[in-house]
């Protein structure tokens, strides 16, 4: 995709860079711009990270499934071309944040990177499921620990997922933006255009706050009308109003 008018890097068990893609799908729909999916492994990021010191017990197992998944699409990449990745990991994030029984622990994080997980995806997005026996065909993580380096090379390294690079070569690049819900069909558009206006500011280096609504997402417990609750990561926690 020479012409994409996005670059997305994603790793399909970031419950925010899903967030993110979904509202990139709303703004291409209404733009008709062009996003090519691309890959940035958690797992390969945090390589030499002590998990045990510095991440919750389940995350390891998380990343590593998100290693394993990210074979199966680098595969797919090689075998069907690039058009097939979007359609892949739209059937990989409804699956993994999107389903009202998704129990986000550590025994599903796990089992997202199995065939009995991945097989039915992919039948789902009409691929065939012997695309799956790259779960464990580690000679894709060159390929993968290549496109990670790429993205982290447009942002800096202290950054998670996903990474934005709009206009590419020469256009704007970004972490995030990290967002807890999907805006509407106009505030997408609108959304979008002051994220893009204030990166393109060449002195814009970081805009952030710690308090945060939990993200509107099935898998980690949210439901359809249910009022909101801001996280604060420094502690404690207080009700949104309607």
């Amino acid at each position: 995709m020479a012409d994409a008018d996005i670059h997305f890097y994603f790793d399909p068990v970031c419950p925010f860079a899903w967030m993110t893609s979904k509202w990139v799908r709303m703004v291409q729909a209404q733009r008709d711009y062009r996003v090519d999916w691309r890959f940035i492994s958690l797992r390969l990021v945090n390589a030499d990270v002590d998990y045990a010191a510095h991440f919750p017990p389940e995350y390891e197992a998380g990343h590593t499934s998100g290693l394993r998944l990210l074979r199966v699409a680098a595969r797919t990449r090689a075998e069907y071309g690039r058009e097939a990745i979007g359609p892949l990991y739209a059937a990989l994030g409804e699956k993994i944040f999107d389903r009202e029984d998704a129990a986000n622990d550590g025994a599903e994080r796990k089992s997202r990177g199995t065939r009995e997980f991945v097989e039915p995806v992919l039948a789902s997005v009409g691929l065939p499921p012997a695309l799956a026996d790259a779960l464990d065909d580690t000679s894709w993580d060159a390929e993968l620990k290549a496109e990670t380096d790429e993205a982290l090379l447009l942002t800096g390294k202290d950054v998670g997922t996903p990474i934005l690079h709009f206009e590419p070569p020469e256009g704007v690049a970004f972490f995030g933006p990290v967002i807890s819900r999907l805006p509407t069909e106009e505030q997408a558009a609108q959304l979008w255009d002051h994220v893009i206006g204030l990166t393109r500011f060449p002195g814009f280096a970081e805009l952030k706050r710690s308090l945060r609504e939990r993200v509107q997402l099935r898998a980690l417990g949210w439901r359809d009308g249910e009022v909101g609750e801001l996280e604060d990561w420094h502690g404690g926690s207080r009700r949104l109003k309607k």
